[in-house]
């Protein structure tokens, strides 16, 4: 145990070797600011200072970190495109016609699966093979309106 108490600043490392471990398996960061507050208590112990001025170190550097690094952090890690799921990725998508539809009833085949729809203005009606655009999803029926219609989202399936 020679080591240790001759170089105080090695227990630091392994601290902060063991936080990095352990933080792979949480991802929350916080782990990661107690390693680099240890790393600088590492630092601080290696250049002679006594172990509580290297505890305060830890302290400061890990505290300011939290509040200061890591809020930034974590925004940028989890701001990304939102993923569309269910019937909301739906919508913008190019549909077909399958039985005709009009303001009350009506099927399309949407993304390969077969939707009740109906038309979103009272006149429109839509013959068997015509494509449409559906612009909203209402329950399990697919709202939808005519291609060229200057309301029609222009995504593709």
């Amino acid at each position: 145990m020679d080591l240790f108490n001759d170089n105080p600043w090695v227990i630091w490392v392994v601290i902060a070797v063991m936080l990095v471990i352990i933080e792979m398996f949480s991802l929350e960061l916080v782990l990661l600011m107690f390693a680099a507050g240890a790393l600088a208590a590492a630092a601080a112990s290696a250049l002679g200072a006594p172990v509580w001025l290297s505890v305060l170190v830890f302290a400061v550097v890990s505290t300011a970190l939290l509040a200061l690094l890591r809020p930034s952090l974590v925004e940028r890690l989890h701001d990304g495109p939102t993923l569309t799921q269910g019937h909301d990725a739906q919508v913008g998508r190019i549909a077909v016609v399958v039985e005709p539809v009009d303001r009350f009833n009506g099927r399309v085949r949407l993304a390969g699966e077969l939707w009740s729809a109906r038309a979103d203005l009272d006149e429109a009606t839509f013959d068997t093979d015509t494509e449409v655009s559906v612009i909203r999803i209402e329950g399990a029926t697919a709202v939808i309106v005519a291609v060229t219609s200057p309301t029609a989202p222009t995504q593709e399936s």
